[in-house]
């Protein structure tokens, strides 16, 4: 999930990006036949810039509350409530762990004391 909206976050600004050179050259050829002035190309691309900027943060934004709705709706285990029950695993394993040697101890003992000759009169 989380490659799927990197995927589309990195596509959205690949796309802003793209815009953006193609608006700085076709200002740039306009400038350059004497259908803008400098000064009016630059009003343009630094206006596109600005508005860009803006719609950055609104999308960015919008993302990061379709994402959280996601998270949400889900009910997925945040990052310490994994870590918790990891940690849970791991002290259950290891009392399970002695247990066993326990037992193991325990059966060994058994077989040693049934094992014990008996003293012959």
């Amino acid at each position: 999930m989380e490659t799927l909206l990197k995927k589309v976050l990195y596509t959205g600004v690949g796309l802003v990006t793209v815009a953006t050179e193609k608006v700085q050259s076709t200002v740039k050829d306009l400038v350059e036949n004497g259908k803008l002035s400098e000064e009016e190309g630059k009003k343009v691309v630094d206006d596109l810039i600005t508005d860009l900027d803006s719609k950055k943060e609104e999308f960015e934004g919008r993302v990061s509350g379709i994402v959280n709705k996601i998270v949400n709706s889900v009910d997925l285990p945040s990052r310490s409530d994994f870590s918790t029950l990891k940690a849970r695993i791991k002290e259950l394993e290891a009392q399970l762990e002695t247990n066993e040697t326990a037992k193991s101890v325990k059966k060994v003992v058994r077989k040693a004391v049934a094992k014990k000759p008996t003293a012959t009169k």
